[in-house]
């Protein structure tokens, strides 16, 4: 039986899931990446809330490239420092870490964000 990209990532997501989970102190950082955008969430699982979010839409970057990727990482550290956090845990939502993925988390390292 042959399964589609999307029901592949879906269970690799399913098992990522299953192993992290954000707090107030270190919430998880996930990911999405569609054709058009990237978007990257700070998210509390506790209290089930989003405490920050940034997209290359909100920054106003044309296209998902490696440097746009980077910016939208640069960006959610920075509202993640402005909140006071320092720390999250990297949920890569079954995504492959290469390319605009790991270009985020370069750029969220390089805001100052640990993970």
């Amino acid at each position: 039986m042959s399964t589609s990209k999307t029901t592949r990532r879906n269970k690799i997501k399913r098992g990522i899931r299953k192993k992290i989970s954000g707090t107030t102190s270190c919430p998880r950082l996930t990911v999405f990446r569609s054709n058009k955008a990237i978007y990257a969430q700070l998210i509390d699982d506790s209290n089930g809330q989003t405490l920050a979010a940034a997209s290359s839409g909100a920054l106003g970057l044309p296209s998902v490239k490696i440097e746009t990727s980077k910016e939208v990482g640069k960006k959610i550290a920075e509202l993640a420092s402005t909140n006071g956090i320092e720390k999250c845990v990297f949920d890569r939502s079954g995504y492959l870490y290469h390319g605009n993925i790991k270009a985020l988390a370069e750029g969220a390292r390089e805001g100052g964000l640990k993970f």
